[in-house]
């Protein structure tokens, strides 16, 4: 029998990403104007305000955290308050740092985007709350846009 030398297939530079965990790292709900609020007609605003904040665990391990807040009001009153830190720990060997970037900043944020949902659709109900699903965000939109913000900042700074 003879050995063949085949050519290395699985490249170490390869890119390598995983998801070690995935945890709800914080939550608050809060009913300021209970037990009124219960008696008025049920027509909200809903304001959703999202974040993102990204931590070197170690090398090529990194936490995301994906805040999300929801303020439901009625008028000129709040409802409720619900906000969430949905976190994930991720490892990302060999990304060149545009790859990096946005697999931090849009592919990790969307992977725990369903987690944060469940959790503010969870503290709303048991809060007493019709059930309240967020909509689908596009990360790599919200990536793309807040890169060509700053974008537009550094160059604005560049050109005084």
């Amino acid at each position: 029998m003879t050995e063949e030398n085949h050519p290395n297939t699985s490249s170490e530079d390869a890119p390598e990403f995983s998801i070690l965990r995935t945890y709800l790292k914080d939550a608050s709900f809060e009913i300021p104007n209970a037990p009124q609020v219960f008696t008025e007609d049920w027509k909200p605003d809903i304001n959703l305000q999202l974040n993102t904040e990204v931590s070197t665990v170690d090398t090529d391990l990194f936490e995301v955290v994906l805040r999300v807040t929801v303020t439901a009001k009625l008028g000129d009153r709040t409802a409720f308050l619900a906000e969430i830190q949905q976190a994930g720990i991720f490892t990302l060997k060999s990304f060149d740092e545009t790859q990096k970037g946005h697999m931090l900043g849009a592919y990790c944020p969307n992977t725990l985007f369903p987690f944060a949902r469940e959790a503010i659709s969870d503290l709303v109900i048991k809060g007493g709350f019709p059930q309240l699903l967020l909509a689908p965000i596009n990360f790599d939109v919200l990536y793309a846009q807040n890169i060509d913000q700053i974008s537009a900042q550094v160059d604005d700074k560049h050109s005084h």
